[in-house]
């Protein structure tokens, strides 16, 4: 008999894995396969290392392109010369590693992929829990460092988005649906980003007395009311994420033969 999990001494004796009788697998299946197909969706963008730039759209996991050889279009370029794989490798690890280490999606895919635990009231197949204190689920504290740089990548993405009512010949005046689409992203992406545990804690952390920080408190209390919906942006902004960029590959590789747009 296991000294540890649902079988440890004291615990109920119940020989069947859950008693609940409605079907709760279905919310971890579900999350098991939408972040399956964003995974590997993901890593086919990121290491094609082509098909990232329709002027004036860039793909957001090629913005900002840090290599000399990027794609006319994108913004900016360089200045590293001696990278020879795909620009996405030196961006991506970027937001890829900052939802990794969010708090929503590591009990999303602790409870889809290691079933830890699957649900609520059905007994996990683990003998025992060793929480985050070793390899490699301890670098899910690198979070609070992610999020400020997953803060830098959003102004490049809402520049890019700003970027996106550029005609391609010269000045202003251009509205596409990837322009529509690429706002929205970087909107859901602010959403999302504000809306994460370590931006409340940032803005309101380590405080005694909020009757001596009122900025601090206002914000804090603005986070406070999105972070309640943290798991809705976390989804909606995977979805725009996926979206726009496949938007952009669509018009780049040729498949998509023009953007539906509106010039004035």
């Amino acid at each position: 008999m296991a000294s540890t999990g649902v079988d440890a001494p004291g615990r109920a004796k119940i020989d069947v894995r859950t008693l609940r009788t409605d079907r709760w697998w279905i919310q971890p299946l579900v999350t098991f396969l939408a972040l399956t197909a964003f995974v590997v969706y993901s890593a086919w963008r990121v290491f094609s290392g082509q098909y990232y730039v329709f002027e004036p759209y860039v793909s957001l996991y090629y913005s900002p392109c840090l290599v000399t050889t990027c794609d006319p279009g994108a913004i900016p370029a360089g200045p590293i010369s001696w990278w020879t794989l795909s620009p996405a490798l030196l961006i991506a690890w970027i937001p890829l590693t900052f939802r990794f280490t969010c708090y929503y999606y590591r009990k999303a895919y602790f409870r889809s992929f290691w079933m830890s635990p699957p649900a609520c009231a059905v007994a996990e197949p683990h003998g025992k829990y060793t929480g985050e204190r070793r390899l490699p689920l301890i670098l899910n504290n690198m979070h609070r460092y992610t999020f400020y740089l997953a803060l830098l990548l959003n102004i490049m993405l809402t520049i890019d988005a700003v970027a996106a009512f550029r005609k391609p010949e010269g000045g202003w005046g251009y509205i596409g649906l990837g322009t529509i689409i690429l706002c929205v992203n970087a909107a859901a992406l602010w959403m999302y980003t504000l809306s994460c545990h370590s931006c409340r804690n940032a803005v309101g952390g380590r405080i005694t007395h909020f009757s001596k920080h009122p900025v601090r408190y206002k914000m804090w209390t603005f986070v406070s009311r999105i972070n309640a919906h943290h798991m809705k942006w976390a989804w909606i902004s995977l979805c725009t994420v996926v979206l726009a960029d496949f938007y952009v590959y669509l018009l780049a590789s040729g498949i998509l033969s023009t953007d539906l747009h509106i010039s004035f």
